[in-house]
């Protein structure tokens, strides 16, 4: 794996976890506000409520996707072992040995 895709397996990861954030504050602000009364309040809470349904469903279809991708790799992956295992083997071998000779740097 290079950088790039190091990198941006980290931001994905970071956007995943900013977003539970803010669906758990949201929800938080929701619950602490419920006591509160008035027409705009109503209005606000009803706009943040569909906002907050909106990033979840978001949230849910990019980890099915993410998902379904992973899994897809991951067949692939498979199948390329079952249908050559020595060169599987011999890519592992060069792979530990590379990385050997990186940890020793």
């Amino acid at each position: 794996m290079n950088d790039h895709s190091t990198q941006l397996s980290l931001g994905r990861q970071r956007i995943a976890d900013d977003l539970h954030t803010l669906v758990d504050d949201t929800e938080e602000l929701l619950r602490l506000t419920a006591s509160a009364s008035g027409e705009q309040l109503d209005v606000l809470r009803t706009r943040l409520r569909n906002q907050l349904d909106d990033a979840k469903a978001s949230l849910a279809d990019a980890s099915v996707t993410a998902r379904a991708k992973y899994q897809v790799a991951a067949d692939n992956a498979d199948q390329y072992v079952h249908d050559k295992p020595w060169q599987a083997v011999g890519i592992g071998v060069g792979v530990g040995i590379l990385l050997g000779v990186v940890a020793a740097r």
